[in-house]
């Protein structure tokens, strides 16, 4: 019989003994808990004596190579101490072993499956995921804190990265690209909080956009001809509402001969053509040095001589230099930022611009964006958890002190059914101002993308 059997059965003696109730509760609690221990200490063990045993000058990057040097040991090291174990759990103290050699020790099931896009970790013993757009609570704990900082650890340590009490935050991303944020105490009251947006293997693309939703057949259309026309866009939305997914997507519609500098504070956008010059920001050392900020690079990219420049996210001061960017000859950029809606987003802007610390006033700032900016797509995550485009709006200029702007595609909401957002984007009948700038990149757009005549202003 196991080990883990043996335990198993001594927690079914204690269960039949005749508590009932809270009591009976408690004793089954009591009972587990042993062979819980006794499971962790037998992992433990076995993982401390591998570690030991294993070449520390092997290359950890061959992983199958390394997978079965340990799968050798570990049979030895059973066989040695005469551990008795079924093969299942054989395999499963294997498999989490590795993990914790290898990998992220309890994340790694979590970051192998492709339907979990984000996973947030609350502590030890609270590790939620997002699904389709829906949280919801896994099973998976780590052993205490400790455990699940030595996870953290190895994240940034790689990176060059630090994160103590003195430093207590840090934003970092793994090794395939997904973004990685951690805070430990004492900001954090319930321990080390890890969060996770992962990275998508096989990139986004528009059918995939078309499929889940997000946009219509027509949207798409109008969209690839103005980014292959070169205006400048602005793709605005909350919090986790796929912005950085959509503006990889938009970018794919660049021609190919473009010559595209990317600049983010962590890489994630995969552009698919040839010519392209990846920039990351980077955070101050240990000392308190060498920052290199997302405006620092922004300002270095305009002397790459860029086609096009895309800025995964504007939050400062860039804002300004990007405007300036955008009204001096590189058109065909993009960049996102984050507000809940088009008027948001137009105040939002002027307020990044202000951050620069340049004393403008708000109408000169006004007419920057209204010269620099062409066409906002604003996305929300819908009550059912999906992400979709709500609006296509264009900047038309200045009325006075305020920009206005003009809806080309909004989307209407019809109902909701088994839990899902009954809607489509539809288009206000207005064709945009800047429609020769799309016929002189030679598209011919067909009038049923625009619809019925019918215009909406808007003005903030």
């Amino acid at each position: 019989m196991s080990l883990l059997r043996r335990m198993e059965k001594k927690s079914s003696s204690a269960r039949s003994k005749g508590e009932s109730g809270s009591n009976r509760k408690q004793a089954v609690r009591r009972a587990v808990s042993p062979a819980r221990d006794a499971y962790m200490d037998l992992k433990t063990r076995v993982q401390n004596r591998l570690v030991a045993e294993l070449d520390p000058s092997m290359d950890v990057s061959r992983t199958d190579e390394v997978r079965a040097t340990i799968q050798e040991m570990y049979s030895a090291i059973l066989e040695e101490e005469h551990i008795v174990l079924s093969r299942v759990e054989r395999e499963r103290l294997f498999e989490q072993i590795v993990a914790e050699i290898l990998g992220l020790g309890p994340l790694q099931p979590l970051l192998a499956d492709d339907k979990i896009t984000e996973i947030m970790v609350n502590g030890p013993k609270s590790v939620y995921v997002e699904r389709g757009g829906v949280l919801s609570r896994t099973k998976v704990t780590f052993e205490n804190s400790e455990h699940l900082m030595r996870i953290i650890e190895r994240i940034v340590a790689p990176l060059g990265r630090r994160i103590d009490e003195s430093s207590p935050t840090v934003d970092a991303r793994l090794k395939d690209g997904s973004r990685v944020n951690a805070v430990i105490p004492p900001i954090s009251l319930v321990g080390p909080v890890l969060t996770i947006r992962k990275f998508f293997k096989d990139p986004l693309t528009v059918d995939d956009l078309i499929g889940f939703g997000s946009i219509t057949a027509e949207t798409a259309e109008f969209l690839r001809a103005c980014v292959i026309a070169a205006l400048n866009i602005v793709i605005s939305g909350g919090t986790g509402t796929g912005k950085t997914t959509f503006l990889n997507v938009l970018s794919g519609f660049i021609p190919s001969e473009a010559r595209i500098l990317t600049i983010e504070n962590a890489a994630e956008l995969q552009l698919q053509q040839e010519h392209v010059v990846t920039l990351e920001s980077r955070p101050p050392n240990i000392e308190g040095k060498g920052a290199i900020t997302i405006q620092d690079l922004v300002i270095n990219a305009l002397r790459m001589r860029p086609d096009r420049i895309v800025i995964g996210e504007c939050r400062g001061g860039e804002a300004l230099d990007m405007l300036q960017a955008m009204n001096t000859g590189h058109d065909g950029s993009m960049t996102t930022l984050h507000a809940n809606n088009t008027r948001e987003s137009l105040s939002r802007l002027e307020t990044l611009v202000l951050m620069a610390g340049m004393e403008l006033p708000h109408r000169a700032i006004r007419e920057q964006i209204a010269s620099a900016v062409n066409l906002i797509v604003q996305l929300s995550r819908m009550r059912d958890g999906s992400r979709r485009v709500v609006s296509i709006t264009e900047v038309q200029g200045m009325e006075g002190e305020v920009v206005t702007t003009a809806d080309i595609f909004k989307f209407e909401q019809v109902g909701f059914e088994n839990g899902k957002v009954i809607g489509r984007l539809r288009p206000t009948g207005l064709r945009p101002k800047f429609m020769n700038r799309i016929k002189n990149a030679g598209i011919h757009l067909p009038p049923s993308v625009f619809g019925v005549a019918q215009r909406l202003h808007r003005s903030y």
